[in-house]
């Protein structure tokens, strides 16, 4: 009997276990987690009141199915490592729309600032912040309010008979971005003997406008961190030539620089700009002779 009664014990503790486990499920799956409930800001989905630059055809508006811009993904970067870095220099630079090259980023269709819209509504994962050194990050909530912009003039009132001021709240018009800014570090990559180019941020450009219309200057409403935007520009195609059956994405125009641009600063000691120290004809040559010092860096240190 002995015997008996203690080959039932280790059955009669595996038995208790699993009962002490079961409600130990039971109590965790009804006790509520300590975990901060996400706001009803969090939840809400962000619109920036663009889907009519998005409307899907409801046939098949081609003579073949197209497929190639949604199945496409973004090839990772090859790993540089610091040690085979001989050379950098970091610029920024000013795409401006108005250049023929770069048509396709006011299409009325689709302008590239609706893609970078679209981009930010349906992925939050991609990161955003107030300025190029990306150490604040900037609330996708508050994005709306900063993309309108404010005018105020002075309206004679009849009944007042004098001259008030009205405020007028402009929506978010993709017209008015005619402009962008990229920051991008220029490499010497000694492992593959090549000149890289990474771009590190995007910014949309908007005029300052005073109180009596005129221009005061620009400011950039927010840096997106190209790296977290990459994997979702190669989605959208971009119009960028005459042949409708080989379509480049954004992605292809970043990577393949195919764009035109100039460079509004490079990176010194006093970290100015050069219309800081040059103006009109001065600023453009200055400018040039920056790209022209990066063009050739790579056959200099070839010969070096």
């Amino acid at each position: 009997m002995k015997i008996l009664k203690y080959s039932f014990l280790p059955l009669l503790l595996v038995c208790v276990s699993f009962t002490l486990a079961a409600q130990g499920e039971s109590n965790e799956s009804n006790e509520t987690p300590n975990k901060p409930k996400p706001t009803t800001e969090e939840n809400e989905q962000i619109s920036f009141g663009i889907d009519d630059f998005f409307k899907e055809p409801l046939v098949q508006d081609a003579a073949y199915e197209k497929v190639m811009a949604k199945e496409k993904i973004a090839l990772p970067y090859d790993h540089i490592r610091e040690a085979d870095v001989f050379w950098s220099k970091r610029v920024w630079r000013v795409i401006d729309t108005r250049a023929k090259k770069n048509q396709a980023f006011i299409n009325p269709n689709q302008p590239f600032i609706t893609v970078l819209m679209r981009i930010l509504e349906e992925h939050p994962d991609v990161e955003i912040f107030t300025d190029d050194t990306f150490t604040e990050r900037q609330p996708v909530g508050d994005l709306k309010s900063r993309l309108s912009s404010v005018d105020t003039s002075m309206v004679y009132d009849f009944e007042l008979d004098d001259y008030i001021q009205k405020v007028v709240v402009n929506s978010f018009n993709p017209v008015s971005y005619s402009k962008f800014r990229l920051k991008e570090d220029w490499l010497f990559d000694e492992e593959t003997s090549t000149m890289v180019t990474r771009v590190m941020a995007i910014s949309p450009i908007r005029d300052v406008i005073n109180e009596d219309g005129s221009v005061r200057g620009q400011e950039a409403l927010f840096w997106i961190y190209y790296p977290s935007l990459r994997p979702y520009l190669c989605k959208y195609e971009a119009n960028m030539n005459d042949n409708d059956a080989i379509k480049m994405t954004w992605e292809d125009i970043f990577e393949m620089r195919y764009f035109d641009s100039y460079v509004m600063k490079e990176s010194n000691a006093s970290d100015r700009r050069i219309s800081d120290y040059a103006t009109g004809k001065d600023a453009l040559m200055e400018s040039r002779r920056i790209n022209k010092e990066i063009q050739n860096k790579e056959q200099s240190l070839w010969e070096e």
